[in-house]
């Protein structure tokens, strides 16, 4: 995708991310949003997660929202993103894919160790998104400005 002309009083242009891009700039971030519809609307929490061979891997808390959908393997949106305010650049990240519990042992036990919970609670469930359509965007100085 080529970098968009900035409009009047910008400095800055958006500039498309390939996939591969999308996902590694994804794993330099431990916090996002998850996406997805509750009691038929939309709905969006806050999710430490990382990036593990494509895949994105965020720990819930005891009675999450998306809990019960994940047996059924919901689709969701995940979305990421790094901005300096300030300078006008950074990057945003959105994935969209299929939700499901991570139920094996070992998988399960090696992310919880990697997905320190921040919150005081229980949080022994973990959740893969397998992606299917991954979208970004990077936020670049726009030349001569």
């Amino acid at each position: 995708m080529s970098p968009l002309v900035p409009g009047p009083g910008s400095s800055a242009q958006v500039a498309g991310l390939e996939r591969e891009e999308a996902l590694k700039l994804l794993g330099t971030v431990p916090w996002g949003r998850l996406a997805f519809s509750h009691q038929a609307l939309p709905a969006i929490r806050p999710a430490h997660h990382l990036v593990d061979d494509g895949d994105i891997v965020i720990r819930m808390h005891e009675g999450a929202a998306l809990l019960g959908r994940v047996v059924r393997s919901e689709v969701v949106a995940y979305q990421a993103d790094e901005i300096d305010p300030g300078a006008r650049t950074g990057w945003n990240v959105v994935v969209t894919g299929t939700a499901t519990e991570v139920l094996d042992a070992v998988e399960l036990a090696r992310y919880q160790g990697l997905l320190t919970p921040w919150i005081r609670s229980k949080t022994g469930q973990v959740v893969r998104i397998r992606p299917e359509i991954v979208d970004g965007y990077r936020l670049v100085r726009a030349e001569g400005l």
